[in-house]
């Protein structure tokens, strides 16, 4: 089997190519590298370019006409700076995939799986959701998110698509073989941070402490980056087999930032101190997945733990300068 994947170059998009051909399956790279780093496409079949550049995708796939499935990766991800831009987000995430999507078609693409998010549920009081809770979402990102989801079930109702959405809770960790983890120095999400103040020896900053969560800080479904892309990999093997267009990935466990951080210092040797700030624009309390959708249907399921991303996004934090400079 072969499989573009767009956004390839990317911290998922890289590792979901790294799950597939270590499944025997050919990932052909496509890229803008706006954020997605070349290094992380050296060795494999790569394309730079736009997924809104249809001649770029008529390349494709007349030099691959082999291709039987989009793995569509591409996006900008940064819930604060989709508030700051979000001109730039919707015309990034919405109006280009809609290009791209059209550029599919024409070359006769019939299957896709789309990187959506679960941000764009409204948590019920225990901040649990399934593939059935209603959506909300509350930040340009997520909503960019949503209104993709929407675009694609009216597309795959009247063309001859069918497109599967995969809603990630929040990645973390690294390719265990350490070939590809977090481009970003400085990464604007949680566990990044308190990376940065372990290596800078400064305070990790809570960012909104008044959350209804049991410790008053927001809950996420931490799923190691590695789980996630074997995740894509179940679903190539099985898209034909189907009978859904969405399904949660996470791990089934809401861990809060001040968990989050207990669990950062039981794996380093010197424990981050902690301090309090308001929370940032479109932030949110949080969620996490109670549903089994993914068991059930891919045969799937998170095998790494919290703590093990943890290991595995410091092991590439010590990694990362020697590797992408």
């Amino acid at each position: 089997m072969r499989v573009l994947i767009s956004g390839g170059a990317g911290y998922i998009g890289s590792t979901v190519a790294s799950a597939c051909l270590d499944a025997g399956i050919a990932p052909v790279i496509l890229d803008s590298l706006v954020t997605g780093r070349r290094e992380f496409a050296e060795g494999r079949v790569f394309y730079e370019g736009d997924i809104s550049d249809g001649s770029l995708i008529d390349k494709i796939f007349a030099e691959y006409p082999d291709i039987e499935a989009v793995i569509h990766c591409a996006a900008l991800i940064v819930v604060p700076d989709s508030v700051a831009d979000p001109v730039g987000y919707y015309r990034a995430n919405v109006a280009k995939s809609l290009e791209f999507t059209d550029h599919l078609l024409r070359n006769g693409c019939s299957r896709m799986i789309f990187s959506s998010s679960a941000s764009i549920y409204r948590a019920g009081d225990d901040h649990t959701v399934d593939e059935k809770s209603p959506l909300d979402p509350q930040s340009p990102y997520a909503r960019t998110k949503a209104v993709c989801e929407a675009m694609f079930a009216d597309i795959a109702a009247g063309r001859p698509i069918d497109i599967l959405s995969l809603r990630y809770f929040n990645p973390i960790g690294a390719d265990p073989r350490m070939r590809t983890g977090l481009q970003l120095r400085r990464p604007s999400h949680a566990l990044g941070k308190m990376i940065e103040s372990y290596e800078d020896g400064v305070p990790f900053q809570i960012t909104g402490a008044g959350y209804p969560t049991r410790d008053g800080t927001g809950i996420r479904d931490y799923v190691h980056v590695w789980d996630l892309a074997a995740a894509h990999v179940a679903a190539l093997r099985r898209f034909d087999e189907l009978d859904t267009d969405v399904i949660n990935l996470g791990t089934g466990a809401g861990t809060t930032v001040r968990e989050l951080v207990d669990a950062f210092n039981r794996v380093v040797d010197r424990p981050i101190e902690v301090t309090e700030a308001p929370a940032r624009p479109g932030d949110v309390a949080g969620a996490y997945t109670r549903s089994d959708r993914a068991r059930r249907l891919l045969g799937w399921q998170a095998h790494y733990s919290v703590e093990d991303g943890i290991r595995h996004s410091l092991e590439w934090a010590a990694l990362r300068e020697s590797r992408l400079g």
